[in-house]
């Protein structure tokens, strides 16, 4: 007897599966799913992790794993082995690993890739599209004569114009590219003359310059980025098709 899902009138069978699949969009995240479980295959988890893993799911799913007979009714309502809940408690773990045995050596060159935009900036912007407007504000705020957020307040045409022209903490990949540029060659406090950004005239003052640094949850991030590029790319290049979409 072939296996079948009946859900109402509907049934999908080993002959229908793929359609079905390709019309809810399920064909690329199943793809995912086989690939990663041949990643992580030969990862090993200490017993230690294992009991960690066991512990942080059962109380999450309100389970007790003393309790046996209420742990098959849940793996018979979830069409679960024992064996395969066990693979999906460690998947996690075993990801994690994969992640740093593959790209750990690597990650210190890629942070230094990649610092210039991690790196995170506060600044002030007055924001017009008048440009002799600019030049006045411009020289008021060189001269003291207002402080910047006054002016800020009273004439910028953004949103930043609630905050008083503040802005960040925010990546240097967040701003216009030539905000960017201009911030990264400033100091703090220093007020830059006015520069046209697409229909605006902007004049900014770097408040803060925020130095990225390589700690746990930058290491975990950069990995994230490693790992994906390689996922994006391995689906890319692997997975293949065998179907032929109806007329």
């Amino acid at each position: 007897m072939n296996p079948s899902l009946e859900v109402g009138s509907v049934v999908v069978t080993p002959e229908n599966i793929f359609s079905f699949l390709a019309e809810k969009q399920m064909i690329a995240p199943l793809a995912k799913e086989i690939i990663l479980d041949g990643a992580i295959e030969g990862i090993e988890c200490t017993a230690e992790e294992t009991a960690m893993a066991e512990q942080q799911f059962f109380m999450q799913m309100q389970l007790n794993p003393k309790e046996p007979e209420k742990l098959q009714v849940w793996l018979e309502k979830n069409y679960l082995t024992r064996e395969q809940l066990q693979n999906r408690i460690l998947r996690g773990i075993k990801l994690e690993k994969y992640k740093e045995k593959t790209w750990g050596t690597e990650l210190q060159n890629y942070y230094l890739k990649r610092k210039q935009q991690l790196d995170k900036v506060v600044y002030s912007l007055i924001r017009t599209r008048n440009a002799g407007e600019a030049q006045e504000l411009y020289f008021r705020a060189c001269e003291g004569e207002k402080e910047f957020a006054e002016l800020a307040r009273q004439h910028s045409q953004g949103a930043e114009a609630e905050t008083g022209g503040l802005i960040g903490p925010v990546e240097l990949t967040v701003p216009h590219p030539e905000i960017a540029r201009r911030l990264m060659t400033s100091q703090p406090g220093q007020i830059l003359p006015p520069c046209r950004i697409g229909e605006w005239i902007v004049i900014l003052r770097l408040e803060k310059y925020m130095t990225a640094q390589l700690d746990q949850n930058m290491r975990r991030r950069l990995l994230d980025e490693l790992f994906n590029t390689w996922l994006n790319e391995t689906i890319q290049t692997k997975v293949k098709f065998n179907f032929e979409i109806p007329q």
